[in-house]
This record gives structure tokens, C-alpha cells and sequence, in this order.
């Protein structure tokens, strides 16, 4: 009978255990660093959600611990303090190391017919999977999510930019890479510049404009200081949730299965969707509430015509010739996959 009973006894705990929460101690923290104020549109609605998505499907398993606000890696050094551990995520912005992953840097030439940074996500995440040569870029760095913005458009201080002439001198901040070469070929000095700092530099006459998209001047609060929004397909920034990969593939599998379940092609259409398409509601809100008018001016689409002709096609021959002069023979196949997904 004592023996029925312990039996019993050992029996219902073994149950209550496999029923009960993960115990403290199999909690498996992770770290993610950001450059961005936790308030920011993408945050709001991106980061968090996919923070807390990942989280509830672990059911206490899991705990993403967030160091926003450049609090634990600057922005410029994310991709670094990754890889070296500081941080076992961090969202990057690939544009601040234009040589780093340079194939990639095919979602930012200009003038790409991209329609939304939901598409650009998974044009972006789909060329990871299909080409190895891209994947190789991205070294002791593993993308969780990669994903665009949809295409950029320019902020000015104090000149509205209507044509192609009105850019001639201008001192634009763009990102890196073809970006650079986009501006030149407009006539303007580019020069690049980490989106924190961008509010200052408009403010002080550092910069008379930049390429943006919605979600940095709502982030940065940049219509206070740039009025004037000319909208013109620019280019799509491109970004990485990147993850230290040996820390990744250190984690039990279960952990990793669930992390890597909200990742890849669906995290990085939800990514892009939420942390971008969606931000132009969040900009409208904000300066209605400050007051602010902005100074909207929708370019003809002969006059786009005009700029792509001058700084759009002629620098994807560059980018693919320079790739190609680089040893990277598959350039060009991986622009006409990038175009062929774009017409999807």
C-alpha cells in the first residue's frame, strides 16, 4: 500500500513538472541591441511585436532582453559588437557598411521598381536563400530577418526640390554605396551619416536634405526641421536583424526552431510591413498634432522618367560591372532576379 501510494505521489509530481512553466534556470536569455528610441514607429510596431511573438510561442522559454536607444552598441558599430558578442542580436543598418555585404547592396540601387518594403523584405530574403555567394557575405553574422524600406524620397530644410536641376550642390546625407552614386549623378554632394545624428546636421545647415523614409522622420522627428518632402522613388534602404551566429547555433534546438519560426521570409515581410508601409500614418498623426504643415511635392512621372534615365539604369550596369570586375561573375543574374521578383 505505502509502495501504491509513493508511486502515485511520484507519479503526479513527475506530471505537475512536464505541465508546469519552463523553471527559471532553462529560461534561455537573449540580448538585442537598437539604435532606436522605443517609441519609434518601427519599435512600436515591428520590434515588439516580434519580440513578444517569439516569446509567447516559447511560453517562458524564451526572454528577449532590448537595449534601445544605442544604449548598449552604437548603430555605426552594431554589425561589429555582434560579431564580437557584445550583443547576441542587433538591428543593423547595412547601408552604414556599404563593403560588408556589397551583393546585397543590389535592394539599394536606385530607382528599383519596388512597390512596398513588404515586397522588398522578401525579394531581399529570397536572394539570400537562393544565391550561396550572398550568403557567404554575411560571415560569422547570422540574418534572422533581413528587409527594405520602401524606396526613399528626399527631405530639404529650406528648398523645395521640384526637378532634377533643383539637386545641383545640394549637401545630401544618403546612405552608402549606390546611394552615393545616386546623388552624384543628381548633381548632389552626398555624404553619409548615421540617422541619429541627422536631426542636428538639418538643423545646423550641415546637411540641406536627405533620402528617408517615412518611419525616420517620424522616429527622429525630422519634420520639425525639413518641411519640404519631394517624393521620388529614391532607392530602398536595406536592414538585418543580424544575430552572432555561433550563439545561435549554441542554443537548444528547440529555442532555435522558434526563433528561426518567426524569422526568415515571413519575418522579413512582417518587418518591413510593419516597421515601414505603415509609418506614413504615424507621420501624418505627429504633425497634425504639432501644428506642422508639410510641403508635399509628388515629381511628374515624365520628370522620374528623366532622373532614372540620368542615375537609375546606368548605375545598375555600374554596380554590375563592379561587382563582376570583383570576381562576383553572378552579379547580373542576381539584378534580373531582383527585377523578375519586383514585377511579381
Amino acid at each position: 500500500m505505502i509502495r501504491t501510494i509513493g508511486s502515485a505521489v511520484a507519479a503526479v509530481a513527475l506530471a505537475l513538472a512536464l505541465a508546469a512553466p519552463a523553471a527559471a534556470q532553462d529560461v534561455v536569455k537573449i540580448t538585442l541591441a537598437d539604435q532606436n528610441s522605443p517609441q519609434g514607429w518601427g519599435p512600436m510596431h515591428a520590434l515588439q511585436p516580434w519580440v513578444k511573438q517569439v516569446e509567447e510561442a516559447g511560453k517562458g522559454r524564451i526572454k528577449i532582453e532590448v537595449f534601445p536607444s544605442q544604449t548598449l552598441i552604437k548603430g555605426i558599430d552594431m554589425w561589429k559588437g555582434v560579431r564580437s558578442g557584445i550583443a547576441d542580436i542587433g538591428w543593423c543598418v547595412q547601408g552604414y557598411w556599404p563593403e560588408q555585404t556589397p551583393l546585397s547592396d543590389v535592394m539599394s540601387l536606385p530607382f528599383l521598381p519596388l512597390k512596398s518594403a513588404e515586397q522588398g523584405g522578401a525579394i531581399l530574403w529570397q536572394l539570400y536563400e537562393k544565391f550561396p555567394q550572398i550568403q557567404k557575405e554575411y560571415g560569422d553574422i547570422q540574418p534572422l530577418v533581413l528587409y527594405t524600406t520602401s524606396p526613399n524620397f528626399l527631405i530639404t530644410s529650406k528648398k523645395q526640390v521640384k526637378t532634377m536641376e533643383d539637386l545641383k550642390g545640394l549637401k545630401l546625407r544618403t546612405l552608402g554605396g549606390p546611394p552615393i552614386e545616386m546623388a552624384k549623378a543628381l548633381g548632389a554632394s552626398p555624404a553619409v551619416m548615421p540617422m541619429p545624428d541627422l536631426y542636428q546636421a538639418l538643423d545646423k545647415g550641415v546637411f540641406d536634405g536627405a533620402a528617408v523614409p517615412w518611419e525616420a522622420i517620424h522616429a527622429f522627428r525630422l519634420y520639425e526641421v525639413a518641411k519640404n518632402v519631394t517624393m521620388v522613388p529614391f532607392y530602398a534602404s536595406y536592414f538585418s536583424l543580424c544575430a552572432n551566429r555561433q550563439k545561435i547555433q549554441s542554443l537548444p534546438k528547440d529555442v532555435r526552431d522558434i526563433l528561426l519560426s518567426k524569422s526568415q521570409l515571413e519575418g522579413s515581410k512582417f518587418w518591413g510591413r510593419n516597421f515601414f508601409d505603415t509609418a506614413e500614418k504615424g507621420v501624418e498623426e505627429r504633425v497634425k498634432a504639432a501644428g506642422i504643415t508639410l510641403n508635399r511635392y509628388d515629381v511628374p512621372p515624365a520628370e522620374i522618367e528623366r532622373w532614372k534615365k540620368t542615375a537609375g539604369e546606368p548605375l545598375w550596369e555600374a554596380w554590375v560591372q563592379k561587382m563582376e570586375g570583383k570576381g562576383h561573375k553572378e552579379a547580373r543574374q542576381i539584378l534580373n532576379t531582383a527585377l523578375e521578383l519586383a514585377k511579381q
